[in-house]
């Protein structure tokens, strides 16, 4: 089991997570100044290193009575020889537990908060891993995405305020 040692985030930089996600190959297309407002605007943010190295990040929010774990990723090199498709830092096999306590850190902030429910969108191989952790499927719930360009073209038809 590697040394891990936890952080709450200011040990990190837009810069640092920009080259993380590079590594794992999240293609997260967000410019600097962008990662630094998510950063500053997470309920809690937590991160993992191995020997100084960026190898796991986890982020939540809150808003009082609903938290979301926004997101976990973990390098692939830490997830052990189970991880077969190492796609975008999502996790297939937390070997070592890094992903869990990352995650685990992120719940317990996020229901200090006052959180009553915690809601998250998992991704094929990530669903074990969420199970692992107590989620629970919830039927009928659909996971929807909307890119800002095409909210741009919404508001654009309809009127709709832009931000």
């Amino acid at each position: 089991m590697p040394d891990v040692t936890y952080g709450t985030g200011a040990d990190t930089n837009a810069e640092e997570l920009t080259e993380f996600y590079q590594r794992v190959n999240h293609r997260i297309a967000a410019r600097p100044d962008q990662i630094e407002r998510m950063m500053a605007n997470c309920a809690v943010f937590v991160t993992a290193r191995v020997g100084g190295t960026l190898v796991g990040l986890a982020r939540g929010v809150c808003d009082g009575v609903r938290g979301y774990l926004t997101e976990c990723k973990l390098d692939p090199q830490y997830q052990g020889p189970a991880a077969v498709t190492r796609t975008d830092g999502r996790i297939e096999h937390d070997t070592a537990g890094i992903a869990a306590e990352m995650a685990r850190r992120v719940l317990a902030t996020v229901y200090g908060d006052g959180a009553e429910r915690v809601d998250v969108v998992a991704w094929g191989t990530e669903v074990d891993f969420l199970e692992e952790l107590g989620f629970k499927r919830q039927g009928g719930l659909v996971g929807m995405t909307m890119r800002a360009a095409d909210w741009s073209a919404v508001a654009q038809e309809d009127g709709s305020p832009k931000t």
